[in-house]
């Protein structure tokens, strides 16, 4: 569809894949979730469209949260925040935004964009730049593609407030880090400003009606007594990477980030294996009895093995029996540049990056 008005059921299948796409990070889209529905019930309407649908010369914002997501639990927004920064890079601009857009397809920041939408009465492009959620604000495709992350806004829910403007995305990242630690860890962005055409090349596409999908591939199989595993890994064309439970959980909030792992010792076919998961917000690598079964930028997310629903890094515990999946990634993180900004290197592993496709292959069956 070319356009469409999301429902309160889209609501709910788009929150569970979010959170799967989101990795364990992003931020908990159920926070998200309430304040979408709120904007619905007041009245208002979210238009999604086409990328397609986007002129060449549009002027098109994503908006989006930044910080440790642990700190969301605490610090619940009002969803004013990200609309006061949209409003301050607009003031600079002096022009309006035509669009508005996801800047990842996971977590809170698939959400964040459809609060503002509503806000504005802006139609929201069906597209990220990530699709999926990383952790750093660099790593998009806009910047794969020569796309400036600033002039970017910043701002936080007592309403300070910045406009950055750096020499390059690195350099964004670094200063938009150190404000976002010092208002509280959390803060609220205005980013990448573009066009139509830049943004098109750039972009992700589909990415909303790709998380709807997953969501209700969920919803539909388990109303159907049919197995919502399978379905989410149909739809995702992902892989099972193991089941068992989580003995242990080291968290720790480093730099503006949640760092840590998570210790799975596992159950049914994967007794006797252990999965160690490593993750800085996002998931990052898998690490089965000393071998790697998948790493980033392919997506690693770990379900509740009863229900099927994600768990995001700041709600994993010791205790929960726990399913981990992999995904493939988009193409476009799988090119040179793409895995120079997101490939497991540049998180500090020393391995090259293999496709989750190839690498499930070469591992050795519990």
């Amino acid at each position: 569809m070319a356009r469409y008005y999301l429902s309160k059921t889209d609501v709910e299948d788009l929150v569970v894949g979010a959170a799967i796409l989101g990795t364990g990070g992003g931020g908990d889209p159920y926070i998200g979730k309430l304040m979408v529905l709120q904007e619905l019930e007041r009245g208002r309407k979210i238009e999604i469209v086409s990328v397609d649908e986007v002129d060449n010369d549009a002027f098109v914002v994503p908006v989006a949260a930044m910080g440790t997501p642990v700190v969301l639990i605490e610090k619940i927004p009002s969803g004013k925040e990200a609309l006061f920064s949209l409003r301050l890079l607009e003031n600079y601009f002096n022009r309006k935004v035509d669009f508005i857009s996801p800047i990842e397809a996971g977590g809170i920041n698939s959400t964040i964009p459809l609060v503002v939408g509503a806000e504005r009465g802006l139609p929201v492009i069906d597209a990220d730049g990530m699709g999926r959620a990383f952790p750093e604000l660099q790593m998009v495709t806009l910047h794969i593609h020569g796309i400036k992350a600033t002039p970017m806004a910043i701002s936080d829910e007592r309403g300070n407030a910045a406009i950055l403007d750096t020499i390059d995305n690195y350099w964004a990242e670094r200063i938009a880090r150190v404000i976002t630690v010092r208002y509280g860890g959390s803060a609220w962005i205005a980013i990448y400003p573009t066009f139509g055409k830049p943004y098109k090349e750039a972009a992700i596409r589909g990415s909303i009606s790709l998380v709807i999908e997953i969501g209700r591939a969920l919803r539909e199989a388990k109303s159907a007594g049919k197995n919502p595993i399978d379905a989410l890994l149909d739809v995702t064309h992902g892989f099972e990477l193991f089941r068992g439970k989580i003995v242990d959980v080291q968290r720790f909030n480093i730099g503006g980030f949640a760092r840590g792992e998570a210790v799975i010792d596992g159950l049914d076919d994967y007794k006797g294996s252990k999965l160690i998961i490593r993750f800085q917000n996002e998931n990052l690598v898998a690490i089965r009895d000393n071998e790697i079964i998948a790493s980033v930028p392919d997506l690693i997310t770990v379900l509740d093995s009863e229900s099927g629903r994600p768990i995001t890094t700041e709600r994993l515990r010791y205790g929960l029996r726990v399913l981990v999946i992999g995904i493939p990634c988009n193409e476009k993180w799988r090119t040179p540049k793409g895995l120079e900004t997101v490939g497991p290197r540049y998180f500090g592993y020393n391995i090259d990056y293999v496709p989750i496709e190839v690498r499930i292959k070469g591992v050795s069956k519990p």
